[in-house]
C-alpha cells in the first residue's frame, strides 16, 4: 500500500490561469474532484456489453458487483453481497445482500435484480459473459428471498469468486422502463442504472466523462465529490500537468515518463507488477498471415531485445501466459530472434520472396506501442516485406476487430487480468467464442477451444496444469502472436491523493470512492 504525507490541494500559481483556459478544471477548485488522465475514451456505459480498461473503470465506480476485489496479492470482499457459502460439490453458490445497498434513485437493491442481471448480461452473450461461458445459463442466478442469490453452477469452475467482481448488478425496473426492442442497450449505451458511488455528468467523447457522488451513497470511505476522467493524448502534456496540480492521478505512463517526473516535488511514482501483457496478434483468418509457415517466419524475424531495451521496467514472455502465474509451463519452445530459422520458414510459406505490404495498428497516444510497430518494420525487411503503421484511437480499434475484413494484418493490444487465474488470459486471448472482440478477434483452433474448456472446469490442480501445458504448446506452434512482454504497470499520482492501495488485477480500473483528497 502506498502511505502518503497528508498535504492540502494545491491549484499552483497558475491556477487562475488553468482555470480560465480549462473550464473542467475551474470546477475542481474548492471542492473534492480527483482528475484522471487517459488516453483512453469510454464508448458505452453498458456493464454488460462493453469490455476495455476505460468502461470497466467507469462500472467499478457507478455499478456494484456481489463481490470486489482488492489488496496486494487480490483478496475477495464484499460488495452486493455482504456473505456468501459454497456448497461441497462446488456447484451451488448462496449470497445474502446488504440491507444497505441503495441504487441512485433510492431503491434497494434485492435478489431480483441480480437475478435480473445475470440473466440479461447471460441472454446479451457480451461484455464479461464470456468469463462464465459454459459455467452459469440464463436460468443459472436466481433470487430464494428477497435479500438472498442462489447460484447454481452448470460444472465446477474454481476461479468463480474471481470472476464475479465483474459482473455487475443494474436497477432492473429502471432497464425495464427503457427497454426497447434490444434489451435497453439503446438506453444504457449512454445513461447509468446503477448503484456505486457515482452517477454519471457530463460525458464529451475525446474530452471528458465526469462522475458526481451519488446524494444517497451507501458505500463507506473517502471524501471524494466528483471525478474527472480527462483524456489527454500525449504523454508530455500529461506531465506538465500532473507537475501543474491539473491531474491528481496518470495512467498511461510510459518508461521515459517515469524517468522525466523522478524527483518532481508533491508527485508520487507507482511501479508494480501485474499480469498486463502485451502481445501482437495476426489476422490468422484473412490475408497472408493465415499461412503459419509465414506468421512463423515472422515470430523468428521479430526482434524481441530491441522491444525489451525500448520498453524498460519489463520481462519478455515466454509464451501466452503471463509468467508467474498458476498454470504457465516452463521450458516452452518460444520464439526469438534467428533470421536462419525466419528464412527457412519463409520459404516454406506461400509467400516465399516477399516483396508486398502488410498493416499494424497501434493505440494512439500509446508511445511505446508504436516503437513496437517501428521494431517490427524494421525486423520484417529482412523478408523483404514492408509494413503500414496505423495510429487509431480505441472506439475505432473496438469497430475494426469485429471482422477479419476489417481487421488489419498486425494488431498490437495490451490486455489486463481481470482475475489472476490461467483461464483469463486464455479464454479471453485464444477461444473462438471471443473472435469479433478486441482480446480475440480471429483466431480460431478447436483443438485449443478444447483445451480451454477441459482447463477451467478441471479442479484437480495437477490436471489443469497438465492441460495448460498442452494449450500453450498448442498455441506457440500455431504462431498466432508475437508474444511480446510484461512490463511493470506504471502510475504518477500527486501526493494529496490518500489511501490508495495498488491492486495487480485490473490495475487502471480501481475504485475511486475508497479514496480521499487532502
Amino acid at each position: 500500500m502506498v502511505t502518503l504525507n497528508k498535504r492540502q490541494f494545491l491549484i499552483g500559481s497558475a491556477g487562475a490561469t488553468i482555470a480560465a483556459s480549462m473550464p473542467w478544471y475551474a470546477n475542481a477548485q474548492g471542492r473534492k474532484i480527483m482528475v484522471l488522465a487517459s488516453t483512453v475514451d469510454i464508448p458505452n456505459f453498458d456493464p454488460h456489453v462493453a469490455t476495455g480498461y476505460a468502461p470497466q473503470w467507469l462500472f467499478r465506480n457507478t455499478y456494484d458487483a456481489l463481490v470486489r476485489v482488492v489488496g496486494n496479492p487480490p483478496e475477495t470482499t464484499p460488495g452486493l453481497a455482504k456473505s456468501w457459502t459454497q456448497s461441497d460439490d462446488g456447484l451451488t453458490y448462496t449470497f445474502e445482500l446488504d440491507e444497505n445497498a441503495r441504487f441512485h434513485d433510492g431503491n434497494p437493491v434485492t435478489a431480483k435484480d441480480v437475478e435480473y442481471s445475470f440473466a440479461r448480461l447471460l441472454r446479451l452473450k457480451q461484455g464479461p459473459a464470456w468469463m462464465v461461458s459454459g459455467v452459469l445459463d440464463e436460468n443459472g442466478v436466481k433470487a430464494t428471498g428477497d435479500m438472498t442469490v442462489t447460484m447454481t453452477l452448470l460444472q465446477p469452475f474454481a476461479p468463480l469468486l474471481s470472476v464475479l467482481p465483474w459482473m455487475f448488478v443494474v436497477n432492473s425496473a429502471v432497464v425495464e422502463a427503457n427497454l426497447g426492442s434490444d434489451d435497453g442497450q439503446t438506453y444504457l449505451l449512454s445513461n447509468i442504472a446503477g448503484s456505486g458511488a457515482f452517477t454519471m455528468g457530463r460525458a464529451r467523447p475525446g474530452d471528458l466523462y465526469e462522475l458526481i457522488r451519488a446524494e444517497n451513497d451507501w458505500h463507506q470511505g473517502g471524501n471524494i465529490e466528483a471525478v474527472i476522467w480527462k483524456i489527454v493524448r500525449e504523454s508530455a502534456t500529461t506531465r506538465l500537468m500532473l507537475q501543474r496540480g491539473e491531474v491528481h492521478f496518470a495512467l498511461d505512463m510510459f518508461t521515459e515518463d517515469m524517468e522525466a517526473i523522478e524527483g518532481m516535488p508533491n508527485v508520487v511514482r507507482i511501479m508494480e507488477p501485474d499480469y498486463r501483457s502485451f502481445s501482437i496478434k495476426m489476422n490468422t483468418a484473412k490475408g497472408p498471415l493465415a499461412d503459419k509457415n509465414l506468421r512463423k517466419a515472422i515470430s523468428y524475424a521479430y526482434n524481441y531485445q530491441s522491444m525489451l531495451e525500448a520498453a524498460g521496467f519489463a520481462e519478455l514472455m515466454e509464451g501466452p501466459l503471463p509468467s508467474g502465474m498458476f498454470g504457465h509451463a516452463e521450458g516452452l519452445d518460444i520464439y526469438r530472434q534467428d533470421m536462419e530459422k525466419a528464412k527457412e520458414y519463409l520459404a516454406q510459406s506461400e509467400y516465399k520472396d516477399g516483396g508486398f505490404t502488410l498493416s499494424i495498428m497501434h493505440a494512439a497516444g500509446y508511445e511505446n506501442q508504436r516503437r513496437w510497430c517501428l521494431i517490427l518494420l524494421e525486423s520484417l525487411k529482412a523478408l523483404n516485406i514492408d509494413l503500414d503503421i496505423r495510429p487509431m484511437v480505441w472506439p475505432d480499434i473496438v469497430a475494426m476487430a469485429k471482422s477479419p475484413d476489417t481487421m488489419t494484418d498486425f494488431y498490437s493490444i495490451f490486455q489486463s487480468a481481470n482475475y489472476a487465474d490461467p483461464d483469463n488470459t486464455a479464454y479471453a486471448a485464444y477461444h473462438s467464442s471471443r473472435n469479433g472482440q478486441w482480446q480475440n478477434p480471429v483466431y480460431s483452433n478447436p483443438e485449443v477451444d478444447r483445451l480451454i474448456e477441459e482447463a477451467r472446469a478441471e479442479v484437480d490442480q495437477e490436471k489443469r496444469a497438465d492441460l495448460y501445458r498442452q494449450f500453450q504448446e498448442l498455441v506457440v506452434d500455431d504462431a498466432p502472436d508475437i508474444f511480446g512482454l510484461l512490463e511493470l504497470r506504471k502510475f504518477a499520482m500527486r501526493d494529496s491523493v490518500q489511501d490508495y492501495e495498488f491492486c495487480p488485477v485490473a490495475a487502471n480500473t480501481f475504485e475511486v470512492w475508497p479514496l480521499s483528497l487532502a
